[in-house]
């Protein structure tokens, strides 16, 4: 892979409850149309969500947030196969439909844009720096 290409991003934040609006950061989503790459990380931080919504059930979230990553699949995984018919349609189109605004418990922040060579390390530090807990 040579050059850097332009790609997109967004936070996956989680909003335990609606009404309230506090979240906090649990995945990336990454699209690069150049490299024909949708990639997505995710990890639900047990604590975070404790201190937003004591009530809240963890394992619910997390597969919801297991099921954006599995859409982000290319269907030869075993996870990207319960992505059903969205699954199958064209990266772009599954980033556009993930990124989309909506009232649930996983969201989508804001579009960012930025030049990668590489999306998957790019995904990885963005996770890193967006998502997981500071050392």
């Amino acid at each position: 892979m040579t050059g850097r290409h332009a790609f997109e991003y967004a936070v996956l934040r989680v909003v335990p409850r609606i009404e309230r609006g506090e979240s906090f950061n649990a995945g990336v989503l990454l699209y690069c149309r150049p490299l024909d790459y949708l990639g997505a990380r995710v990890h639900l931080d047990p604590q975070r969500l404790c201190v937003l919504d004591p009530a809240a059930d963890g394992t619910v979230i997390a597969r919801a947030l297991d099921a954006v990553a599995a859409l982000c699949g290319d269907g030869r995984t075993e996870a990207a196969r319960y992505a059903g018919p969205a699954g199958e349609e064209d990266r772009g189109r599954r980033f556009r439909r993930l990124t989309a605004p909506r009232s649930t418990i996983v969201q989508a922040g804001p579009v960012h844009t930025g030049l990668t060579a590489d999306p998957e390390a790019e995904l990885d530090r963005l996770l890193a720096a967006l998502v997981l807990p500071l050392p």
